[in-house]
């Protein structure tokens, strides 16, 4: 019985600690454009981060006014 409870206990921290994946979107706005929304599907947060402030930052290449942020 010790045994399962511990199992339990171990493979429910696990779930609970591990990184799960959701839908973002990454909002962008523009100068002179109206505005995009790039769907990021099935991202941990942290890659979602990564990815809009990634299109930001090309985005800022043509249009120093452009902005990105991850809804």
């Amino acid at each position: 019985m010790k045994k399962l409870l511990l199992f339990s206990v171990v493979l429910g921290g696990l779930a609970v600690m591990s990184s799960c994946k959701k839908d973002y979107t990454c909002d962008c706005t523009f100068t002179s454009v109206p505005e995009l929304s790039i769907e990021l599907n099935k991202y941990k947060k942290g890659d979602a981060e990564d990815a809009c402030t990634s299109a930001e930052t090309t985005y800022k290449i043509a249009d120093s006014g452009a902005s990105c942020t991850l809804k």
